[in-house]
């Protein structure tokens, strides 16, 4: 019940213009490869404020003066601001780029030699600085069945068991 309301919200979010702060982000467990891959979509212009800040300059994601540059900065922002901790290890993080989608971003991530997930700790922190409503939806993919967490500003974490 919980995932199909994860789900409602996620499309409302989506949907309807842009007065709310929220992201998404898809974590899938690839058993295969033992490997994370990690997919996170946030607006962009949000995330302008808070690279802006960061830098002390004005970033602009649509016609980036140095997109290199642009790119080292999400890099940094992003990998400060999620943590992820699998059966009690903390895992880094790979990040591998950005496409931009319309109002919002996708940023990538990969973490590999992963053992089968048993619990999870997720730290989502991004943009509660800038947006003090910021509100982060994390769905963990495992066997095709997601667990979620809401992370906010309040309850920056949480933990799936398995």
């Amino acid at each position: 019940m919980f995932n199909l309301l994860i789900t409602l919200y996620y499309l409302l979010i989506w949907v309807a213009p842009h007065p709310f702060y929220i992201s998404l982000t898809d974590m899938v467990y690839n058993s295969e490869k033992g490997r994370i891959e990690i997919a996170q979509k946030i607006f962009w212009d949000d995330l302008e404020v808070a690279l802006s800040r960061e830098s002390n300059e004005k970033v602009n994601f649509l016609q980036p003066r140095d997109s290199r540059a642009l790119n080292k900065l999400a890099e940094t922002y992003l990998l400060t601001h999620n943590l992820l901790v699998i059966n009690g290890a903390e895992i880094k993080l790979s990040y591998l780029g950005f496409e931009l989608d319309d109002d919002a971003a996708w940023f990538y991530f990969e973490a590999e030699k992963i053992p089968l997930p048993k619990s999870v700790r997720i730290q989502n922190t991004i943009l509660f600085d800038d947006f003090p409503t910021q509100q982060n939806i994390v769905n963990f993919y495992l066997n095709k069945s997601p667990k979620s967490i809401i992370t906010s500003k309040s309850i920056p974490e949480g933990e799936i068991t398995f």
